[in-house]
């Protein structure tokens, strides 16, 4: 049964993602123009010698982690507790020949959420009090604590709720300013031109891909591979992709956890395009150069465009789980999983899910509307087989408990093209994102930043 301790995925296991509609067009677009074009080199018009002679004293390379960004103060405490929210979030563990590295990460995303702030104070957007505690509410639920014990948590780890807060009010000041200045249209004929490359590309092999983009010029790029290598190294170790994209990455979908949706590989540039065709589901790609940068993407899963697969299916499920007392051993341990496993294989359907639960001193949670895609690749190709009425084998860990899944009914999906309203949509976000992402560029232009 010391299988039954290797698959530890209960952290992610009812983490739903949303399955969006990838119409990658504008990455398209570049590719295209990439192969028509020769290369352009970005700092052409700022015609510099070759041989620069330089003046004055040489700025250190490590900036100590304060700023004053129009007025507005950024504190080594502001820094600190940012980062260790960002340590929270990959397990309270940040390897020491990186903190200076993330300070100054953290302090150039401080300044841009500061310069958002700002910006939207400027437009007459307020973010109310009562908008931030709304989402610290449902932050707090997620992690099945309330404001007060996430506060303490926090603090307790070197973080604080105000830090969190201020985080959150950046947030929803930046889209609430996207949303009133920026304008963009999308035409009846883009749609139409999507839907038919959608409804011709079926059964085409396409991926749900997470890309990390850090920015470089040709000076700067070793460093940059370097440093998207040491980001590698900690996802290698377990620390969460989404986490890192949002703190790191400088594409505009750093907010969404770097998330590009469900892609093909020719919607991508051509360096993109080339290592995705080589990966599988769960990997994680080496730094890649890419024009403007370098990236690193992980594939999240693959599927066939409008073709019928049975991991689209709807589950309805019971999840019988056992705890241990904290110290218990291994040894231990395993004796009453091989009975608990026992006793699965003979549950005797959904219904059997409280005794089993009972006999041995377990609970049970029951989850609706649950999609096959969502849960952990291991437990789909255990449920796959699987008919109505099964568990699976047992899995988890002994700290955080061994459980089962009972399989209680499977809704088939039917695989449709999206509707005109979801590539508007698509289309639409795709075009705000590209003009936020030239409008906090122009923020950081205009910006007054003192170093202190």
């Amino acid at each position: 049964m010391a299988r039954a301790f290797r698959l530890n995925s209960t952290r992610a296991l009812w983490a739903g993602a949303a399955i969006l509609i990838a119409i990658a067009s504008a990455a398209a677009a570049q590719q295209d123009d990439a192969q028509q074009s020769p290369p352009i080199n970005s700092t052409q018009s700022l015609h510099l010698p070759e041989n620069p002679e330089l003046f004055g004293t040489t700025m250190p390379s490590v900036i100590k982690a304060t700023a004053i960004v129009n007025g507005d103060v950024i504190t080594q405490t502001d820094i600190d507790q940012r980062l260790a929210l960002l340590a929270i979030a990959n397990g309270n563990e940040i390897p020491a020949d990186q903190i200076d590295a993330l300070r100054q990460q953290v302090l150039r995303n401080l300044i841009d959420e500061t310069l958002e702030i700002q910006a939207a104070k400027e437009d007459k957007i307020e973010v109310k009090k009562s908008d931030i505690d709304r989402t610290v509410q449902r932050v707090a639920e997620g992690v099945k604590q309330n404001p007060d014990q996430l506060g303490a948590y926090l603090q307790q780890h070197g973080s604080s709720i105000d830090s969190l807060r201020r985080q959150i009010q950046g947030e929803i000041a930046w889209n609430r300013l996207q949303h009133d200045k920026i304008e963009v249209s999308v035409g009846d004929d883009e749609v139409k031109a999507v839907l038919d490359r959608l409804n011709a590309s079926k059964g085409t092999e396409e991926y749900r891909v997470g890309e990390i983009f850090l920015s470089s010029t040709p000076y700067t790029q070793d460093q940059t591979i370097q440093n998207a290598t040491k980001i590698l190294d900690q996802l290698k170790n377990g620390a969460s992709f989404a986490g890192y994209a949002k703190q790191y990455s400088e594409a505009s979908t750093a907010a969404v956890g770097g998330d590009l949706g469900w892609v093909r590989p020719e919607q991508l540039p051509a360096p993109l395009a080339a290592a995705l065709k080589q990966m599988g589901p769960g990997t994680i790609s080496n730094p890649i150069p890419v024009p403007g940068g370098v990236s690193i993407i992980a594939v999240q899963d693959t599927r066939k465009i409008l073709t019928k697969d049975p991991r689209d299916a709807v589950l309805s499920l019971k999840q019988v789980s056992i705890s241990f007392p904290k110290g218990t051993s291994r040894q231990q341990a395993e004796p009453i999983v091989a009975k608990f496993a026992d006793a699965a294989k003979n549950i005797g359907g959904c219904g059997g899910a409280e005794k089993i639960a009972a006999d041995f001193h377990g609970e049970v949670v029951q989850s609706d509307d649950v999609k096959m895609r969502d849960l952990p690749n291991t437990l789909q190709q255990m449920m796959l087989p699987m008919q109505v009425g099964q568990a699976t084998q047992p899995f988890g860990s002994l700290e955080e408990g061994v459980r089962v899944l009972v399989l209680c009914g499977r809704d088939e999906a039917d695989p449709t093209a999206p509707t005109y309203d979801d590539v508007y949509s698509q289309l639409n976000e795709e075009r705000v994102n590209s003009r936020a992402r030239r409008y906090l560029a122009d923020l950081r232009r205009d910006a007054v930043i003192e170093f202190r």
